[in-house]
């Protein structure tokens, strides 16, 4: 009994409705929708997206299943993209997407085709998910895109992860999500709650719990059922019984003739089915075990029924509304509660026998369920048989298709099946092909790729428990390889030991020394032993031009550039990595080709062609979406993009190449690189909340152990040492620089932005804690001057970092200037004030702070302007004032007109470069950032407010932003206008 009138709910329908408005208008936003069973959660949705549909907006479906849980993977977007191929076709499908990426949807549907024949592994999740964000991006710039994804409670971890890759990256798509789940399900460590708490904390996001009916809507529920106004009696009766839950409203009204109170939920559920003819039970039995939805043909099949038959006995209970008849001959239990309370009806044999009929017969036509589910299916059902033999063969089967489909984790729970029931059946490895070894190892592959690194680490531990060593040296090898890797991930030590002891079990030339020295040598580069790296990388080079292996050796001449790039050899770290990106490109492998771009936008950083760096890096990461792979290589190209802004002082635009990349959740040695980068300009700020919060995450603060990696443990604790000035510790600055240069297991990185840097950074440490800890401040120096000669010096940031170590500021200053590189030019030029003014000359001092101060005050660095600010009290002098907005509105008058490079006349308005500023196009050119010049170029073109966002990876919101401040600062009203005004003051050119 349900009723035809939809009862309350406005308030709900109102949230619903806002969250769409959000969506088509300013952002992608998304709902989670909670409640508890038999809550009205799908009613409600339903409603809603009948209501949206008619106003135009594209309604997609998809739902979770029980069987999620045991290793379907994608189950609900399979389902929707399902839906849109009957609406649309697969190939009007395929033409939203970049070429060729389509084959990766295959591996959920195969209307797409073979699926990609790739087999970097690691990366081909991260594919999968950019495919299903850009197709539903590209379908939203038709219409309006409505995402509903039923039951994630039942979801499995991929499912889990796209919904949050999803929420996080549809940022200016006006696409709604909108999630249910049964809240009341949601135990302490049920993993759901996790991604709940993750996506709640998303902009755009909202939770919504459903609350249970009020007696007056329980009333005209009733009213909605029986067709007129109830009885107070029965309305109080039916309200205190169901306590306002939907769906035992009706259950009870089923039972309004039946004064007993039902003991349990399963009685009260039930009774609808009992009162059916019992061959109607007995079918519906059946269908139970087949899942929520189970087709008309499976179901015949499977109880030996004629389809008249069939028919005849569904009849009464579709009548009875206990299932209903859906899309593709197909029925579907009304509620997931009432197919789980008849399933638990049967008997122990009777549950037997069913599951074994189900995987038989699915089995036998693996078309009687939908594509790319036959395996999992057939899994679940022998297990739910209790046939142990079959239930590993089946699950074996499930795993390779999981696989295939890039669902590492739950590949890993059909492996795990596998292994619990290996002792089960005594001709095991006779039955699937393979040894208990062979399954472990593939179990520790999907871990590391998963990121499962406990699991990870005990299948390797298990695995080499069962290989001798003397018979199985490649084997033993690859898992120590993996081992090492499992480590790495987990931030434990010990993976160097485990990469050389298998080393020597491949001394023979061939494939397996390849893959072992070809992670050993990257280990090696990056604890900075580039010495010994580099010579294992030429080894393990020939071998690979021997046998041929494009791939290999390309993967190679990335690690000899990473070499390179440390001993500060950076032209021929260049010339390396286009040779390693030609190989890429004839291989077909983005992979390489994205890893070899952006080691050469670090190397363009890293000679001071940062400019050069940026657009190189705006190309990779535009190619990291059309290969599918953003949230690894794209991200990591966005990082090193961030870097060369933060070098030349664009701090605001390298905080939005943060935050987007963060956004797209990627791995977790990605994300401490980009907090990093994050950390270096909320030192220059004077964010110290916010550097104390990053010195946390990535383990600097409190004397954890160190990185083994050179980069990732130098920039750490030289961020340590700026968060300990910034509290003025010296003192404790002092110590933390002390440590850093006295680390005597690896030699000092010649790296400009690493070793030069640090070198640079520990004279201004010195010269901070001179007078409370003297003797250790002049150590620290001698020391750091000890180091300086051994170290490479290639390229104009090397000199500059050096000049500032041996404390030539003016002339660091200068060669700053020339660099554009805004923020060590001022700090130069202060430091150079203050060691003149020890001296005396108050006159140079004054001379060298005014023309640091506007250049600090354009760019926001407090800490910096405090200092100039407190020396110029001490000199005497007096500070011009500074009209310049801080931030990127004032870098942009710095460094584009003349501030950057100011003479010693003091002010901010004269000197070299000061006519740049005077006049209308000086002043406006002042007055307009980088990026509004950039967002001006693109307005002069015509483009869209969505188009420029495209094209500058920002989000439309924050071109909007823009817009209006160059409207404003132009003095004009129209975009028209401004691309009338920008053109008539030669703002373009």
């Amino acid at each position: 009994m349900v009723s035809p009138v939809f009862v309350g709910r406005e308030a709900e329908l109102g949230i619903l409705s806002e969250a769409f408005e959000q969506a088509r208008k300013q952002a992608a936003a998304a709902v989670l929708l909670g409640g508890e069973a038999g809550g009205g959660k799908t009613r409600l949705v339903t409603r809603f997206a009948e209501d949206a549909a008619c106003t135009g907006a594209h309604v997609l479906v998809g739902g979770c299943v029980e069987l999620s849980t045991e290793g379907l993977a994608y189950a609900p977007f399979t389902a929707a993209l399902r839906q849109l191929v009957k609406e649309m076709g697969a190939t009007e499908v395929a033409a939203l997407l970049p070429d060729g990426a389509a084959r990766d949807l295959a591996r959920l549907l195969p209307e797409f085709g073979e699926p990609s024949g790739d087999k970097e592994t690691e990366t081909g999740r991260a594919r999968l998910f950019e495919q299903f964000l850009t197709l539903l991006e590209r379908l939203a710039e038709r219409q309006s895109v409505i995402l509903v994804i039923e039951d994630i409670h039942w979801a499995d971890r991929s499912s889990r992860d796209l919904i949050a890759f999803l929420s996080r990256n549809l940022r200016t798509a006006p696409v709604l999500m909108i999630m249910t789940y049964r809240s009341d399900e949601l135990h302490r460590q049920h993993p759901l709650r996790p991604v709940l708490a993750e996506l709640s904390r998303l902009e755009g996001v909202v939770r919504l719990d459903l609350p249970r009916l009020s007696e007056s809507e329980v009333a005209a529920q009733i009213a909605g059922i029986k067709g007129d106004v109830p009885e107070f009696a029965l309305v109080k009766k039916v309200y205190q019984r169901s306590e306002g839950i939907p769906l035992f409203v009706e259950a009870l009204m089923e039972r309004e003739d039946d004064c007993s109170v039902p003991e349990s939920l399963q009685d009260l559920i039930i009774g609808s089915v009992e009162r059916l003819p019992e061959e109607t039970q007995r079918v519906l039995r059946i269908a139970a075990a087949g899942g929520n939805r189970v087709g008309h043909e499976l179901l015949a099949s499977v109880t030996d029924l004629s389809d008249v038959d069939l028919e005849n006995a569904l009849r009464p209970a579709i009548a009875g509304n206990v299932i209903q008849v859906a899309d593709g001959r197909a029925y579907v239990f009304r509620h997931s509660l009432i197919r789980e309370a008849v399933h638990d009806e049967m008997l122990p044999g009777e549950h037997n026998r069913i599951h074994a009929r189900f995987a038989e017969e699915i089995d036998r036509d693996r078309g009687l369920v939908p594509p790319g589910r036959a395996a999992i299916e057939i899994a679940h059902h022998w297990f739910s048989a209790r046939d142990h033999l079959w239930a590993l063969i089946s699950a074996w089967e499930a795993s390779g298709k999981a696989a295939k489909a890039f669902a590492y984790t739950e590949q890993i729970q059909l492996l795990e099946r596998v292994l619990s029931l290996w002792d089960r059946v005594p001709d095991a490895p006779e039955r699937i092909g393979v040894d208990h070894t062979t399954v472990l190892e593939l179990a520790s592959e999907a871990a590391v790729i998963s990121g499962d690194t406990d699991r990870g680490l005990k299948f390797v531990k298990g695995a080499l428990a069962e290989l001798d060593e003397t018979t199985h040296a490649e084997r033993v090898a690859q898992l120590l390889v993996r081992r090492a890797q499992l480590k790495s991930d987990k931030g434990r030590r010990g993976g160097l030991d485990d990469l050389r002891y298998a080393e020597r079990l491949v001394p023979v030339p061939g494939p397996a020394r390849v893959q072992v020295l070809t992670r050993l040598s990257s280990w090696l580069m990056f604890i900075n032993e580039t010495v010994e790296g580099t010579e294992l990388t030429r080894e393990a080079l020939r071998i690979a031009r021997e046998i041929g292996d494009l791939c290999q050796e390309a993967e190679l001449l990335t690690n000899l550039a990473l070499g390179q790039s440390l001993e500060g050899d950076l032209e021929a770290t260049l010339l390396t990595n286009e040779r390693a990106m030609e190989i890429g490109k004839s291989v077909r492998s983005g992979r390489i080709v994205l890893r070899a771009m952006a080691n050469n936008v670090d190397a363009l950083n890293n000679l001071g062609r940062s400019e050069q760096a940026v657009q190189l890096a705006l190309d990779g990461e535009a190619k990291s979406r059309k290969y599918g792979r953003y949230r690894v290589s794209g991200a990591f190209m966005a990082n090193n993009r961030a870097e060369a802004l933060e070098a030349l002082g664009r701090w605001d635009e390298a905080v939005e190449a943060i935050e987007q990349a963060l956004a797209s959740g990627p791995i977790p040695r990605i994300r401490g690189h980009l907090l990093r980068v994050r950390g270096d300009v909320a030192a220059a700020r004077g964010e110290v909340d916010l550097l104390e919060r990053i010195l946390i995450e990535v383990g600097a603060l409190h004397g954890g152990e160190l990185s083994e990696f050179a980069q990732e443990w130098m920039t750490n604790t030289r961020l340590l040492i700026e968060f300990r000035l910034l509290r003025g510790e010296p003192v404790d600055a002092l110590k933390a620089t002390e440590h850093i240069l006295s680390i005597s297991t690896t030699p000092h990185s010649s790296k400009p932005m690493l070793g030069w840097r640090s070198l640079a950074q520990s004279r201004l440490v010195c010269e901070a804690a001179a007078i409370a800890a003297p003797e250790i401040a002049a150590a620290v120096r001698a020391k750091a001057d000890s180091l300086a000669p051994g170290m490479t010096s290639d390229g104009p940031i090397a000199d500059a970092y050096r000049l500032m170590s041996r404390g030539e500021f003016d002339e660091a200053a200068a060669a700053w200037g020339r660099l554009g590189r805004p923020h060590p030019r001022a700090r130069s030029l202060t430091q150079a004030a203050a060691a003149v003014a020890r001296t005396g000359d108050r006159d140079g001092a004054s001379v060298r702070l005014r023309e640091a101060y506007p250049i600090a005050h354009a760019l926001g660095a407090r800490p910096l302007l405090t200092e100039i600010e407190a020396l110029a009290r001490r000199v005497g002098t007096t500070l011009a004032a500074v009209s310049i907005e801080g931030g990127e509105n004032g870098l942009a008058g710095a460094t584009r007109n003349g501030l950057a490079g100011v003479g010693h006349s003091g002010s901010a308005g004269a000197g070299p470069g000061a006519s740049a500023g005077t006049g209308l196009n000086g002043t406006v050119l002042a007055d307009l950032t980088p990026r509004e010049l950039e967002v001006l170029r693109l307005v002069a073109q015509g483009r869209s407010n969505r188009d420029i966002a495209g094209e500058l990876f920002i989000s439309a919101k924050t071109v909007s932003v823009h817009v209006s401040n160059i409207l404003g600062k132009l003095g004009v009203s129209t975009r028209g206008e401004a691309a009338a005004a920008a053109h008539r003051l030669s703002l373009l050119t």
